[in-house]
């Protein structure tokens, strides 16, 4: 089954996150539905679009927004199904909805348009936070981007970065238009990774 415009997915593993592995026990972080942070945000591709090429292949890995395979309750409190749901191992995504893709073997790269930074642990004893911000390490980045390359030092625009955990690291996902910046890497730079992560 192939869609003309659309990417079918299925999520790997569960439709959420929010189970870890405590010496053998199961631990559940979260019950809500309304809670995004705990949505599954990976993916496996089933079918590529009929209408035009890409560089996703079927059986890549995609992360896609966090609404693609959650649940929620309507305004009459009735839990739903997102408007991606086809059934239970199938869901319909547009290409805007992926933000980065790899095959197996390969490293990451992000869709155009984007890039995946690192934020940086503060080093200030009292700054009152444990990451600098609007910095960080550029770890993943699309093809086309020309301006910044892998392992930069960015700062970026106020408001313009998402969180992803990825591979076990906290990551922001950022348009391109929103680097503001690109720094001297002096290389003492900390990146940080909460514990959580």
């Amino acid at each position: 089954m192939r869609g003309i415009f659309n990417f079918f997915i299925e999520p790997k593993g569960e439709r959420y996150t929010n189970k870890k592995d405590n010496n053998g026990n199961e631990l559940i972080l979260n019950t809500e539905l309304q809670n995004h942070s705990y949505s599954n945000r990976i993916g496996i591709v089933k079918s590529t679009p009929l209408a035009y090429d890409t560089p996703i292949s079927e059986g890549d890995e995609v992360i896609v927004h966090h609404n693609v395979f959650r649940r929620f309750h309507d305004i009459r409190g009735v839990e739903k199904n997102s408007r991606s749901y086809f059934d239970e191992d199938t869901y319909i995504v547009n290409d805007d909805q992926i933000f980065m893709y790899k095959s197996i073997g390969d490293d990451w790269i992000a869709t155009d348009g984007f890039c995946f930074v690192k934020p940086l642990k503060e080093t200030k004893q009292f700054a009152g936070t444990y990451e600098k911000p609007l910095i960080g390490i550029v770890k993943y980045k699309d093809k086309n981007s020309s301006e910044f390359k892998v392992g930069d030092l960015v700062g970026f625009s106020p408001s313009s970065e998402y969180e992803f955990i990825i591979d076990g690291q906290r990551l922001y996902r950022i348009p391109n238009k929103f680097i503001t910046i690109k720094y001297e890497y002096k290389g003492n730079e900390v990146e940080y990774n909460p514990s959580w992560a």
